[in-house]
């Protein structure tokens, strides 16, 4: 039977995180806050973890999940040929809205689904999903709803559609569903593209990276996994999603971030609590 912890309480929230920590070890999937809406969360190096959040959702493997990671840093454990751009990118909006789709290192034995050698990264500015995060790794999330379905603003909304077949929500107060999602950007070909505009607008990628270009409806298309937990807010965005994928350096709302090294949903070609 799942369980439910209050990360409000600072007892629940230390109990709710370690609980979740050996439920992901235990190749089942939790649902967290992120700075977007609620996402759901599995092992991103465990690929029965991944089945299990994908059939959850209701979802098949052409829509993987993004990975959240706990450190900019971890990026280049995952991604390999990064560009220069990618990192200008990572430094200035991470932790936050920004969902990058990188090449994956071909090294990783994990199986997020139809990826095509690529992999969406993004870390959340979420004070109870880093914490989360710096103790598994990075994790395959994907935000905590049926695919068609309202996004989850709270874990009470995520359990109505995810019920038992996940083991641990961990609840931090509501998310609003117009926070908006991720902005996604395939820095995978010569120019940095944007597959979808979100949280973080073109204007404001081009103030770092003036190369970046608006994507085409084919390389929309193209893009249009499952960004995750981010957040996605509809059928159609739960498609490009979210999330998972919401998703500065800078420091996460009531805390500061992170140290040291060790993750809304887009795809092919590549690219959602």
């Amino acid at each position: 039977m799942s369980a439910t912890f209050d990360c409000s309480d600072p007892t629940d929230r230390s109990e709710g995180i370690a609980r979740a920590q050996r439920a992901l070890a235990a190749k089942q999937c939790v649902v967290i806050p992120t700075d977007t809406v609620y996402g759901i969360a599995a092992d991103a190096f465990t690929p029965q973890a991944v089945a299990t959040l994908l059939a959850a959702k209701g979802r098949g493997r052409s829509m993987p999940p993004p990975v959240l990671i706990p450190r900019v840093q971890t990026m280049d454990g995952l991604a390999t040929d990064i560009s220069l751009e990618a990192r200008r990118l990572a430094e200035e909006f991470w932790p936050g809205g920004l969902t990058l789709i990188c090449h994956a290192q071909p090294s990783l034995t994990w199986d997020l689904g139809d990826t095509f050698g690529t992999v969406a990264l993004r870390m959340p500015n979420d004070r109870v999903a880093l914490d989360l995060l710096i103790l598994t790794g990075p994790l395959a999330v994907s935000s905590a709803n049926r695919t068609g379905q309202p996004a989850a603003a709270t874990a009470a909304d995520a359990y109505a559609q995810l019920g038992d077949a996940v083991e641990v929500y961990l609840e931090d107060g509501a998310r609003s569903a117009d926070a908006g999602a991720s902005t996604i950007v395939d820095t995978t070909g010569d120019l940095p593209v944007v597959v979808r505009e979100g949280v973080i607008s073109f204007e404001e990628l081009r103030a770092v990276v003036p190369g970046v270009v608006r994507g085409t409806s084919d390389d929309v298309d193209a893009g249009a996994g499952d960004e995750s937990t981010d957040g996605d807010r509809s059928a159609e965005e739960d498609r490009v999603t979210e999330e998972a994928a919401g998703p500065p350096d800078a420091t996460p709302a009531g805390s500061p971030p992170p140290n040291g090294d060790s993750g809304d949903e887009p795809r092919p070609p590549q690219e959602s609590n």
